[in-house]
């Protein structure tokens, strides 16, 4: 391990105040990531018509995306752990231009699926570094730093409805075409981004690690941190399993079961996802406040009676009920990247990546998953089913508490 990761870099104090202006940019840089991947959903109705796709190849498609980005979202952060690579971050989203332009303009399916390869290696680059920026501005408020940073993906993601509404519908799948200028305008803010990194990397010795030097000489995880990592990331799973398959589906199921247009059935989306959006953003400054043990509880038992009755109810009640759901169960989206950073200090791009980049993985599972259970079963039994997912938050209660996580950390 080379000496830079193991240097010892002072703990914010209690007074630090975050540097906003660092937060807001990289959290509008997610925002625009985030948007350009919430296309290729957005795109289903359409190419689902246009090409005769099953729910089984759209759920490969978002399988594609999502497992790129799962697999390298933890290497990318494991090595930027030891050696950070600011300039990283424009490169990555690079890529992400080449996939969005070639998706414009893909003529099969295999053409589509290697545009989103390219689009999922932006992100896995990305990910891990952007938590890193957001934890090396977050001063004292680590909640409330990641929860800036992933309100503007969560937007991002809110914003598919309103794309395939505006963009998508009038122009098909040609339209993707436009969002090189998302990425284009991603790259500029980014190498901005990168320049200020470089520069905290010559007066701060790896400032985002916040390791102490006697973390150099543990031999690994105790088996308390890793029995808690597993139980936070089986929660994570569980809520990326739910959001995907309402993400993904849901459109269908309301066109079918309520007779709805396209673009009528994006307002239950966007919804949904605005709604979680707001949610993340209030997540983090409440589990400041309150502990994220609490949040991470409250956020997954609180929805279960939403989401359990949204496909027993009329179509308004299915709206309100899909707002509550998305604010309640994304109050945990930053916090639990925060608990996972906790559990295991310095390994802020390895902990990022496991817990966003791994969700990214099982939400990709559980897209190809809930695709072929609804042509098994049928749409509606797989959406009635979908809304006992909530139902493992039972398993938070067995989460260490924020004050047990800081005393292993002082051991």
């Amino acid at each position: 391990m080379s000496q830079q990761a193991v240097l010892p870099v002072r703990a914010p104090k209690a007074s630090e105040s975050p540097i906003y202006k660092i937060l807001f940019i990289i959290g509008l840089c997610h925002l625009l990531n985030d948007a350009i991947q919430a296309v290729i959903p957005a795109m289903f109705p359409i190419l689902e018509r246009s090409m005769g796709l099953s729910f089984t190849q759209l759920g490969v498609i978002a399988f594609s995306l999502n497992m790129v980005s799962s697999v390298m979202q933890p290497m990318v952060g494991f090595l930027t752990d030891k050696k950070p690579m600011p300039y990283a971050l424009p490169i990555g989203l690079s890529f992400t231009l080449v996939g969005i332009l070639g998706l414009g303009f893909a003529s099969s399916f295999g053409t589509i699926v290697l545009s989103v390869l390219f689009i999922g290696l932006g992100s896995a680059v990305f990910h891990p570094e952007g938590s890193r920026v957001a934890y090396m501005a977050a001063g004292s408020r680590r909640g409330l730093a990641q929860s800036i940073y992933q309100v503007g993906g969560n937007t991002g993601q809110a914003l598919a409805p309103v794309i395939t509404a505006l963009i998508l519908v009038p122009l098909g799948q040609i339209g993707a075409s436009w969002f090189t200028i998302v990425a284009a305008l991603a790259v500029i803010l980014l190498i901005y981004i990168a320049n200020w990194y470089n520069e905290r990397l010559k007066t701060t010795p790896n400032p985002a690690s916040m390791k102490r030097t006697s973390l150099g000489k543990k031999k690994g995880l105790s088996k308390e941190v890793k029995n808690s990592l597993a139980l936070i990331l089986l929660l994570i799973f569980a809520r990326t399993w739910y959001t995907s398959g309402i993400t993904n589906f849901y459109t269908f199921y309301v066109i079918k079961e309520y007779a709805l247009t396209i673009k009528e059935s994006q307002v239950f989306l966007f919804a949904f996802l605005l709604s979680g959006a707001i949610g993340t953003f209030f997540g983090g400054p409440l589990s400041d406040r309150f502990g994220k043990k609490n949040i991470i509880s409250f956020s997954m038992l609180a929805s279960v009676p939403f989401s359990i009755l949204i496909p027993y109810v009329p179509p308004t009640m299915a709206f309100i009920f899909l707002i509550l759901t998305g604010f309640i169960l994304m109050t945990s989206f930053s916090v639990t990247v925060v608990y996972a950073q906790e559990l295991v200090p310095g390994k802020i791009g390895t902990m990022s990546g496991l817990t966003v980049g791994l969700a990214f993985g099982m939400g990709a599972i559980g897209s190809v998953g809930l695709g072929y259970i609804a042509d098994w079963i049928g749409l509606q039994s797989m959406i009635t089913w979908l809304g006992v997912l909530p139902l493992l938050g039972l398993l938070a209660f067995l989460l260490p508490t924020d004050q047990k996580v800081w005393e292993w950390n002082q051991k």
